[in-house]
């Protein structure tokens, strides 16, 4: 992959990630919490389509089978962070 190549991907990306988010800020946020907290949200960014599911990639499957053509954006509800990474079962002391 050259330069050129990713900075297309990343100019794809930034637009869908800032739709994304304003859809479910000032649209989804009140319809889906809290009754679906902690589930997973894939906006399809242009349309405002959006599909729930347990887990990332039951959101992403359903999203994909819909619009296959289309990129989204993913989110868990209720949730500052979509994923977290961390020292889960590490113990110190």
């Amino acid at each position: 992959m050259n330069t050129e190549e990713v900075s297309d991907q990343s100019a794809v990306k930034e637009p869908v990630i800032q739709q994304g988010r304003q859809l479910y800020e000032g649209k989804l946020k009140l319809m889906l919490e809290p009754e679906h907290t902690g589930r997973f949200v894939a906006i399809e960014p242009e349309t405002g389509d959006y599909f729930l599911g347990d887990t990332d990639a039951e959101a992403l499957f359903a999203a994909h089978a819909a619009l296959p053509d289309s990129r989204f954006y993913l989110k868990r509800i209720g949730y500052e962070y979509t994923h977290r990474i961390g020292n889960y079962g590490i113990h110190h002391g």
